[in-house]
């Protein structure tokens, strides 16, 4: 049974014990200290759902496989971004230290969606090695996803690099 872990900055980690079970979990990720963060305009919310392709927005919608159908399938997409942020403790304390973004397109009257499986992957993967990948935010959703690590907690907001501050700064 997965367990919840605390890295002292309240980010709720699902995370599975590598012994349970006498090597149960051998040869999966491990998804310990990742979270993902969904952003819909400018509001940035913490949803652990989002890992197992379950987000707030995600439920409910059918997903398309190729990107060619999506004008047929998804007349008025919006456009929604997925976050993984990797948490980790170094000297000073917790503080961010991986982001991945990636996007997600949903047409809620038609109840269907594209995201790119593959990308959502690769970004995931990136955040969990600690290494910063903001390719598709816009600007207001950096500024949305900066404030929601601010408030979640500004003395890990302080301990982060600030390779990862600036991966976050919007252009004016």
């Amino acid at each position: 049974m997965p367990r919840k872990k605390d890295l002292g900055g309240g980010f709720q980690i699902l995370g599975a014990d590598s012994t349970t079970h006498g090597g149960y979990v051998t040869g999966t990720l491990n998804l310990n200290n990742i979270s993902a963060v969904l952003i819909d305009g400018d509001e940035a919310t913490i949803d652990l759902g989002a890992i197992h392709g379950k987000s707030k927005a995600e439920r409910g919608i059918k997903f398309i496989d190729d990107p060619s159908q999506m004008e047929a399938e998804l007349p008025n997409p919006k456009t929604y971004y997925i976050v993984w942020v990797a948490v980790d403790r170094g000297p000073n304390g917790p503080f961010y230290a991986g982001l991945g973004d990636c996007t997600v397109q949903i047409d809620r009257k038609a109840r269907r969606g594209f995201k790119n499986m593959a990308e959502h992957v690769n970004q995931m993967d990136a955040a969990m090695k600690r290494k910063v990948k903001i390719k598709f935010l816009d600007n207001r959703a950096k500024r949305a996803l900066k404030q929601l690590l601010i408030d979640h907690s500004q003395e890990m907001w302080n301990n982060t690099p600030e390779e990862t501050k600036a991966a976050l700064e919007s252009e004016t």
